[in-house]
């Protein structure tokens, strides 16, 4: 377990395929693999921790009603 940060970096990924199947990958190398299935690097969405939804909201409504020709 990782407590502190539990993000999976390409050394951690590599680190747990090394020990299930025997196969060692350098970081870029895992990166090839994971690319070639089908995996794509996720980040996580910034938001402030008092973001009010509501307002969030309104102002998106307002925006794209000004916005329109």
């Amino acid at each position: 377990g990782y407590t502190e940060d539990r993000r999976w970096t390409l050394a951690r990924v590599a680190e747990l395929v090394a020990r299930l199947f025997a196969v060692r990958y350098t970081p870029a190398g895992m990166s090839l693999v994971l690319h070639r299935i089908g995996y794509s690097p996720q980040v996580p969405a910034r938001r402030a921790d008092r973001r009010d939804e509501a307002a969030v909201t309104a102002w998106r409504r307002e925006s794209w009603a000004r916005g329109k020709p």
